[in-house]
């Protein structure tokens, strides 16, 4: 026996899920629902099948091939333009030659077929048509069977004042051939509202069956949904696909759960996914394959398909996912939301009940969306952020798109060897090589530093006279994100406008692709970890380091820093201890875990009577000290201290940043210096910085010059370091964040300025305010929908309150008209 399975559906009503796929295609329970309808059949006996498409007719083709992985065998049988049910069906008129079924490849079903077909037989019929009952008979055909079940009236998809009966066509038929021969092949012709009215008008043997069993019609997200929760819960009889590890969970192969993961039942899980510590799964839910859900997060009655990201604290709540979508961290999807494949929404973001995303849309940080998303793509022009391209690796940094991007920055670069580096860890050396395959295709010229710290890869760009560099690095402060560091000739960040061209390459995928004769061996430059720390030692005053005997106490990550601090200690004569000891797996402690340290070493330094105590980030940027009292110095009093140093030694000008404390220029009036104030912004200030002092530029940028250099001078001046830090004027700054949205945020900052009650005003970056007693700067962010306020003050409670008077000014303001 044959059958037919009708799957040339649009799914209309199921978009998106069906933008970019076949209405049969769409998955239920991580299969294509079309893969239940072969099951079915062969469970019945019925192996040779015909397959109509019409919509996206090679997704299928691709996907089921011949049949012979389901132990079938499959025809296929494409219509040109929509032939209706029966047309679709008479267009494989040449392989139906004996009694076949029909069945719709976007139904679930467990209906007993063969009672169909030997019901069918025994009566001697023309068209069986199977029947089931439903609560709700308006969208499907409504029919009435007489004792015998011959068929006396049906009417399709009725109103209420016309339904005569609760059962309903299931579109799955019994047919005997001569059927198709009432209409011409071509036409388009339906079978509820074309064939089997004529068939009953001529008096045919038109029967219908009521059976007992599963049925439901995927017409809508609904449906859809429905399908997913009686499956799980049984009501349907099919294999749910992967094993019962525990009672009413079902893994697949290669799933990764971590032992603090919450799951209750019935939920199923795909083959190579991950669920990390803290994540909770809540029952009936789907999750596909090669998802990453990632710690705190929450997935309850959500449907799940492959390849999406699921990022911390994200909520997912009775909400379908597409393919490859994410969900980044802190962001929230509601009940009846649907996203379509390859969205992102960003952190923060919140889809409201029943907002539909098409597919490729971008819900910005911190976004509310509470209209369905139809037109547009998720592509952001730019890509750049305030440090470089940061993001989620494997997720949103791919291997693919850090080449595309490398190819992108190699054909701005003109002339000379582009340096590339990358911190100690496997996943950034991953990204290291596809940076390097990129610049090579655009003929670039590369100089392969190897693992180091960022600080090592600006000197090493100088040191070599290279054209640029790029370096990947884990985010100390995002430990879940990496980011692509873009330098230029003088080590410093690129300017805003290389990166403007960068994004605008990407944009058009317009970059540089050379002949293979002109694809060069990259160079490996392996030495310059030696030189970049026989730099250090020449700053650095060993004669006067050697001579005090200082001891320290140091936290940092040993995976990313052992191959500089024992051995530059060890040539400054400096005796060092880690109290973080070795660390292992594969990325860096953050920062906050180093930070949680603090109290602890501030402690043990005074405990042991050390002369001081550090510590030091992953990448080698960022640096906090303890003075021999225990006191931590750090952020604004650091660059105080920094400043303090320039000054001793160089006299200035010293370069901060425009929300640094006024102590600083006290420091300068005593010690006859000037101060110079600088944007925030990373590559601004780096910019700035270069432009008065290359010396700077390390203690600014490098936490092991910047520790060394300020050693040098206790050391020279045979003081303790707290007697330096005891220069320092007292500084009283507060500071606090407020969310403010992009579109306002350039009201807020216009309003701030037209302030007719404002004082004096200074906008190098932002608005900062003098006032009698202090100052406060308003400063948007360029990455998220914040405004941040600094203020200074002559005392801690003053600079509280001015803090206090411009957050009510910035509430003031988005709550107000313009």
């Amino acid at each position: 026996m044959k059958a037919i399975i009708m799957a040339g559906g649009e799914g209309s009503r199921l978009r998106p899920l069906t933008c970019n796929r076949p209405k049969p295609m769409v998955p239920v329970l991580n299969r294509p629902v079309m893969a239940y309808c072969i099951d079915l059949l062969k469970k019945h006996g019925i192996t040779d099948i015909g397959v109509t498409l019409q919509y996206l007719p090679e997704a299928i083709k691709d996907h089921f091939g011949d049949g012979s992985e389901y132990g079938v065998r499959l025809h296929y049988f494409v219509e040109e333009t929509p032939l209706g049910t029966a047309g679709s069906v008479k267009n494989a008129g040449d392989f139906l030659d004996e009694t076949f079924v029909v069945i719709s490849g976007d139904a679930l079903t467990d209906l007993d077929l063969s009672e169909a077909v030997d019901f069918h037989r025994a009566r001697g019929a023309v068209a069986t048509l199977a029947l089931t009952r439903v609560e709700c008979p308006l969208e499907y055909g409504v029919v009435i069977t007489g004792q015998a079940g011959q068929i006396i009236r049906f009417l399709e998809k009725p109103g209420w004042a016309e339904v005569f009966s609760d059962t309903v066509n299931t579109g799955i038929y019994v047919l005997q051939p001569e059927v198709l021969d009432y209409f011409e092949q071509g036409r388009k012709f339906d079978f509820s509202q074309d064939l089997f009215p004529t068939l009953l008008r001529e008096n045919r043997p038109l029967y219908g069956l009521t059976l007992s069993g599963y049925w439901c019609d995927i017409g809508n997200i609904q449906q859809y949904v429905q399908a997913q929760y009686d499956a799980l819960a049984g009501a349907v009889r099919l294999e749910i696909p992967g094993r019962e590890a525990e009672p009413q969970l079902w893994v697949g192969e290669n799933v990764l759960l971590d032992p603090r993961v919450e799951l209750q039942g019935p939920v199923l899980i795909g083959d190579h996914t991950q669920i990390d510590r803290g994540a909770r799964i809540e029952p009936f839910s789907v999750i596909g394959s090669g998802c990453l859900i990632q710690a705190g997060a929450t997935v309850k009655r959500s449907v799940l398909w492959d390849r999406v990201f699921v990022g911390r604290n994200a909520a997912l709540r009775g909400t379908v996912l597409c393919s490859r979508v994410q969900v980044q961290a802190g962001a929230g999807v509601y009940e009846g939301a649907v996203v379509g494949s390859d969205s992102v929404i960003k952190e923060g973001g919140t889809l409201k009940p029943e907002v539909k995303l098409w597919p490729h849309k971008l819900v910005e940080m911190g976004a509310t969306v509470s209209e369905s998303l139809i037109w547009g793509t998720r592509l952001s022009k730019n890509v750049f952020g305030a440090e470089g391209i940061t993001g989620l690796v494997n997720v949103e940094i791919t291997p693919e798109f850090a080449a595309r991007v490398a190819s992108a920055y190699g054909s701005t670069v003109k002339d000379g060897r582009v340096a590339v580096s990358s911190d100690a860890f496997p996943a950034t050396a991953m990204l290291r090589k596809a940076v390097i395959s990129g610049l090579q295709s655009g003929g670039a010229e590369v100089a392969v530093l190897g693992r180091g710290t960022l600080p090592m890869h600006r000197f090493s760009v100088r040191a070599l006279e290279c054209a640029g560099g790029v370096h990947v690095q884990y985010s100390t402060r995002e430990p879940d994100k990496v980011t692509l560091v873009f330098t230029n000739p003088e080590g410093g960040n690129i300017s805003r406008s290389q990166e403007r061209k960068i994004e605008n390459l990407l944009a058009r995928e317009d970059f540089t692709r050379v002949d293979p004769a002109r694809v060069s061996e990259a160079d490996y430059v392996p030495a310059m970890t030696e030189a970049y720390l026989q730099h250090l030692v020449r700053e650095a005053n060993r004669d006067a380091l050697r001579n005090t005997g200082l001891s320290l106490l140091l936290a940092y990550d040993e995976a990313s820093l052992e191959a500089y601090v024992p051995a530059l200690f060890r040539k400054l004569g400096l005796d060092a201890e880690n109290v973080e000891g070795i660390q292992g797996g594969g990325r860096p402690r953050s920062w906050n875990e180093l930070c949680r340290e603090l109290p602890l070493m501030a402690r043990s330094v005074k405990e042991r009577q050390a002369s001081g105590g550090a510590v030091l980030d992953a990448n080698g940027e960022y640096l906090i000290l303890i003075d021999d009292r225990g006191r931590v110095i750090q952020d604004d009093l650091l660059t105080a201290l920094i400043a303090l140093y320039t000054f001793k030694t160089r006299g200035g000008p010293v370069v901060v940043p425009v929300n640094s404390s006024q102590a600083i220029d006290a420091l300068a009036d005593r010690y006859r210096g000037q101060v110079v104030r600088a944007k925030t912004a990373p590559r601004e200030y780096v910019d700035a910085v270069l432009k008065q002092d290359v010396s700077q530029f390390f203690l600014h940028f490098d936490a092991l010059a910047a520790l060394v250099r300020i050693l040098s001078l206790v050391a020279e001046e045979r003081i303790a370091l707290s007697r330096l830090v005891d220069e320092i004027p007292d500084i009283y700054l507060t500071k606090k964040e407020i969310p403010v949205s992009w579109q306002a945020k350039g009201r807020v900052i216009r309003k701030l300025i037209e302030d007719e009650h404002a004082g004096e005003l200074e906008l190098t970056d932002g608005v900062k305010v003098f006032h009698q007693q202090g100052w406060a700067l308003v400063l948007p962010d360029p990455d998220k929908p914040v405004c941040r306020v600094f203020s200074e003050g002559t005392s801690m409670e003053i600079a509280e309150e001015l803090t206090d008077l411009y957050v009510d000014k910035i509430h003031k303001i988005i709550e107000s008209p313009d």
